[in-house]
Formats: structure tokens, sequence, C-alpha cells
């Protein structure tokens, strides 16, 4: 699992950004304290600075769906979920029902429940049942495959729609290659192949580890 080690940018412009970043809710901070309590890797975790990027981004789509790949504690799903249109939805989707029960009880108490469906299992097989078009898709999960989301999603994504891909800079891994691990290979083909997708428009966001930002022409 990753650790972070490669800074895309200095270490002490993050920090600047960081404390020039509006500071995270009292649900998210207590969210952000449990998660590094109870889960074995509690970098998976957004945290605020993404998390901002990621509620600023949904307020200004105000989307009707969102798909999230990689609920996690659901951070993030939170984040997403505040800029939905009033009748908006969020699909969220994780194989670990332990982490997710975590983020349920802070859903509620955010006054989200309503807002947020919750998938256990695998989303390659739980994808092609939800019945609807998406406006907002965040990919968060197992890196090998990404790709395979992408082309999963691509044609129930209405136009103008975006995805963000986080993790696209793996841990620096992705300037080498030659790597041969299934993860990185993953996060290498899954950027050669958007950087060449004449369907779409996008940008690499050096924000932490990584953000792909996809737009649907």
């Amino acid at each position: 699992m990753l650790v972070q080690k490669h800074n895309a940018t200095l270490p002490e412009f993050e920090e600047y950004a960081k404390k020039h970043t509006s500071s995270e809710s009292d649900i998210l901070y207590r969210l952000y304290r449990e998660t590094h309590l109870k889960t074995i890797y509690p970098r998976m975790l957004s945290g605020n600075f993404q998390g901002q990027l990621l509620r600023m981004l949904s307020t200004i789509l105000k989307p009707k769906v969102i798909l999230e790949i990689g609920t996690f504690t659901g951070y993030s799903t939170i984040n997403l979920a505040l800029g939905l249109s009033q009748d908006g939805l969020i699909h969220t989707i994780d194989s670990n029902p332990e982490s997710v029960e975590i983020g349920r009880r802070y859903f509620k108490e955010a006054g989200l429940g309503n807002k947020i469906i919750t998938h256990i299992g695998n989303a390659k097989e739980i994808i092609p049942t939800i019945q609807s078009n998406f406006d907002l898709v965040f990919i968060d999960a197992d890196k090998e495959n990404y790709l395979a989301y992408y082309h999963l999603i691509f044609n129930n994504l209405n136009s103008g729609g975006v995805i963000l891909a986080d993790n696209a800079f793996w841990d620096g891994k992705v300037l080498n290659e030659n790597a041969s691990d299934t993860e990185t290979r993953g996060i290498i083909e899954f950027n050669k192949y958007i950087q060449h997708d004449e369907r779409v428009e996008n940008i690499l966001i050096p924000l932490r580890d990584g953000l792909m930002m996809i737009r649907k022409k």
C-alpha cells in the first residue's frame, strides 16, 4: 500500500498552501482522527487539502449523480456529496465493509445519509448494475484497474462530465517507464491512454500524489 515519499512540490510550498486553505469541519476532523486510530493504512484518506478541492469542484459542477470508486472511510465521499445538486445522489463503492461502516456514521451525522448510496464488493461487477449517467466520477481504488474503470464508466459519463483520478504520480514511480509491478504499470498505462484519448481534455494536477482531471468533450 502507498506510503507517499515523493513530493510533487517543495514541502515548504505545500505547507504554505495548506495554511492558506479553508479548514475542515468538525465532522471531517473527527473522521480523520478515527481513520488514523482504527485503520491500518490511514494515508489512503484524502485529507483536508485534497478534500477541499473535491468539495469545491463538486460545488461548482453541482452534479446530479456522482460515482466514487474507492470509499475507504468516506472522507472524500462527504466532500463530494456536499456539492451535489438538491436532488443529487452519490454512489460510492468499496470492497472493505469495515472501513465503509466507519464512514456511514459520519454520513448520517453530516445530514447526507439520504444522498449517499454505498455499494460493497467488486467495483468492476457493481458499476454495470448502476442504472444512471454520471456528472462527476472520482477514482481512488486499485491502481491496476484504473483503465478498466475508465472504460466501464465512459459511456455513462455525460458530455461535459468530469473524472478525477487520484495517485496519478503513484509516489513518483510513474517516472520509471520500465516499472514492472502491476500497480505502477496500471497508473502509467492509464495516464498514457488519457493523454491520447481525443474524446477528452485533461490536466494532471501536481497535488499530493497527483490528481488527473479529465473532462469529456
